[in-house]
């Protein structure tokens, strides 16, 4: 763990406030589960986006609002209650390498996350640690491809366990536990607390990151999220991912 200057936090804190607000929601794929209200509706919406949540922007958020139309723009009740014949519409669906038969396994596996699990929330919630949920993200893995035989779609779930940051669902993790009191992050999920979660790291978080001194190692893997979140922690124990916020909006918007 580095020591924080005043100014990298003065810097970062005005970064958060410019782009923890709702103009960030329109360009991100927190967008999709802000069509809904029901709990469940975002979980799930929320989760589908995150899981295509790679590549170039402006296709993730095509891809994801054509999702939501294929499920009847009501992704709960589509997932707990479709019959076989409705997935037949779902087949020429394609994001990058995920493609109708992972979709179509998410759903089955969703369903049993729903029916024999207690839902995602507690899901997630059952191997969180004092200060990480990537015990968590790797036991959810496990549950979520434990009913079928995964094949190709296992690799559109990451394992932190295996040296992955697990980018996408630490994002997801963001979304469902922060309350942000802006509106942009949803915090429906309460058995998880701010302050485990982890910070969604990829090339333009990294790349902020390691000018700005908040890390060293080079590979943006699990132990470069570990390394960043004691860093972030030291400048806010209670909400470290907010800094997301600003190492994202900075790679992203500004070509920091």
């Amino acid at each position: 763990m580095n020591k924080i200057s005043p100014e990298i936090k003065e810097f970062l804190d005005e970064m958060v406030v410019k782009y923890n607000n709702p103009q960030f929601i329109v360009s991100d794929p927190v967008s999709i589960p802000h069509l809904y209200d029901l709990k469940e509706d975002i979980e799930i919406s929320g989760f589908l986006a995150a899981t295509i949540a790679w590549g170039n922007r402006t296709m993730i958020l095509r891809n994801g609002f054509r999702l939501m139309e294929l499920m009847g723009n009501s992704p709960y009740d589509f997932v707990m209650n479709h019959r076989e014949d409705h997935l037949t519409p779902l087949e020429g669906f394609v994001h990058r390498t995920f493609n109708q038969v992972d979709l179509v396994y998410f759903i089955k596996a969703l369903k049993n996350i729903y029916l024999n699990h207690g839902g995602l929330e507690p899901a997630f919630a059952r191997s969180v640690t004092e200060l990480s949920t990537q015990p968590a993200i790797s036991n959810f893995r496990k549950e979520f491809f434990a009913q079928m035989d995964p094949g190709r779609t296992a690799k559109h779930i990451s394992d932190p366990a295996n040296g992955s940051a697990a980018k996408r669902l630490n994002m997801y993790l963001r979304w469902m536990v922060r309350n942000d009191h802006c509106g942009v992050d949803f915090g429906i999920w309460k058995s998880i607390a701010p302050n485990q979660l982890s910070c969604p790291l990829d090339v333009h978080s990294g790349n902020v990151a390691r000018k700005l001194g908040l890390l060293t190692r080079s590979q943006n893997d699990s132990k470069a999220v570990a390394e960043l979140d004691a860093n972030l922690r030291e400048m806010d124990k209670n909400d470290p991912v907010k800094y997301d916020f600003a190492l994202f909006g900075l790679g992203v918007f500004e070509k920091f």
